[in-house]
């Protein structure tokens, strides 16, 4: 695996204690019952919650080998990028509230999103969506399907990106795997002459 900037940050692959204190506390403000959750995190450090989205973060929610090319493109060539988690073979990119409802359309306007484009569906979590956050104190080789946290929340106001910054990411990471032609396709049907003999 090559090294990449995000890898030494705290939470990064390899840092199983990469939630901080403040970090659990900025999680546990999504929720309802703020209070509970940091209580049930004392008692559990090991066990992953669900929380809303919508107001404090959204979600996106890639297959985990492009999200991990936008990652890579965010840290290469951006400004870096949120809280990100890995669950259940997908990266979940946590962004600024309002981005579940501006990126698919994003996406469309700039023809890069839907059936049979470069960029792979999307899955955005807003209001009154939730999604199963990675336990802060889960070692990555213990943690139940393969949860952990890529980048860890390490503060109670992380930056996240909006819609643009993770558009421009998607695409970035969809350029990498399109290969561009300037000849149109062989026609597979069409009958082919040897004329290196012709006189």
């Amino acid at each position: 695996m090559s090294s990449t900037p995000y890898e030494t940050l705290p939470g990064g692959p390899g840092d199983a204690a990469g939630v901080t204190s403040d970090g659990a506390a900025w999680l546990a403000s999504a929720g309802t019952y703020p209070r509970s959750t940091l209580a049930l995190w004392e008692e559990r450090p090991d066990a992953p919650v669900v929380l809303p989205c919508g107001t404090v973060f959204d979600v996106v929610n890639a297959p985990a080998l492009f999200g991990r090319r936008m990652l890579d493109r965010l840290w290469d060539e951006g400004p870096g990028s949120g809280p990100v988690a890995v669950y259940r073979g997908r990266m979940l990119l946590f962004a600024a509230p309002g981005t579940a409802a501006r990126l698919p359309s994003l996406l469309g306007w700039e023809e890069w999103g839907g059936r049979g484009r470069a960029v792979p569906p999307l899955l955005c979590h807003g209001t009154g969506d939730a999604v199963t956050v990675p336990a802060p104190g889960a070692a990555p080789c213990t943690a139940p399907a393969g949860a952990r946290w890529m980048v860890a929340p390490d503060t109670r106001h992380p930056w996240l990106p909006g819609p643009e910054i993770l558009l421009w990411a998607a695409v970035r990471a969809a350029r990498s795997t399109v290969r561009i032609s300037i000849f149109p396709p062989a026609d597979q049907d069409a009958k082919v002459y040897d004329v290196s003999r012709r006189r």
